[in-house]
């Protein structure tokens, strides 16, 4: 009987190796495991990525909009220099005669003092270099509701200057950094409705995109950044829209 029996213990010895190895890997419950382990450690590394690449995003955007600020402050700065001097003269001239007629007292300076309280101007007395210099001082130092007031009466009281572009479209940017987007819309459309020859046009196109972006308007942003894209595509304003382009198409908008 032990001497049968061992042929028949060695027989399923190699039925059982024989079963192990005709079993795929991929039957295999640990390789399973192994993959879906891979699977789900996947994920996550693109969910970190994308979420990486986000922050990035926003941080880049930020940026360049400080960088568009301070763009503009030297654009003007270099546009007044050279009425500067005369304008402090005129400015001081003016205080003079201010402060005589009110140190003197009577209805002169009663009324002289209402008069400039009423025209709503940073520079009352100012003409419209100064009084634009003032307002986007005021956007510069982060003052943006005092801003856009001082670009809105600048635009009333000064209508036809030389200027009139460029306040508007600052007063457009005052409500987009507090996230008033649809007033900023209606003041960036109004730049390239009422200057279409204004060097601030491919930035109001830009952030008409922007700003449908931020309402969700998905068909008119992508409508006005394509436009930036074919009309300015070798600016900044051009190179952005590509950017924002691209975020939009990986969000699916």
């Amino acid at each position: 009987m032990k001497v049968r029996s061992q042929p028949l213990v060695l027989m399923a010895a190699a039925g059982v190796l024989a079963g192990c190895a005709s079993t795929p890997p991929e039957a295999d419950p640990v390789v399973q495991k192994l993959n879906e382990l891979d699977g789900r450690l996947l994920r996550i590394e693109r969910v970190l990525a994308n979420q990486s690449l986000l922050d990035l995003s926003q941080r880049i955007e930020a940026s360049q909009n400080e960088v568009r600020v301070l763009r503009g402050q030297l654009e003007e700065l270099q546009h007044a220099s050279s009425k500067t001097q005369e304008q402090q003269r005129e400015l001081y001239g003016d205080l003079d005669k201010r402060l005589a007629l009110v140190e003197g007292g009577g209805a002169a300076g009663a009324l002289l003092a209402g008069s400039t309280q009423s025209t709503g101007l940073p520079i009352p007395q100012g003409d419209d270099r100064a009084n634009y210099q003032a307002a986007f001082d005021l956007l510069k130092d982060g003052k943006y509701p005092e801003a856009a007031a001082a670009f809105k009466q600048f635009l009333a009281t000064f209508p036809n200057s030389q200027l009139s572009d460029n306040a508007q479209y600052w007063l457009g940017e005052s409500h987009y950094v507090t996230k008033q987007y649809q007033d900023a819309l209606r003041a960036f459309r109004t730049v390239i409705e009422k200057y279409p020859d204004s060097r601030k046009l491919p930035d109001a196109l830009l952030k008409i995109g922007y700003c449908n972006y931020e309402l969700k308007n998905w068909a008119e942003a992508r409508a006005a950044l394509d436009q930036v894209v074919k009309q300015y595509s070798d600016t900044t304003a051009g190179r952005l829209a590509r950017e924002r382009l691209a975020k939009m198409q990986s969000e699916g908008r």
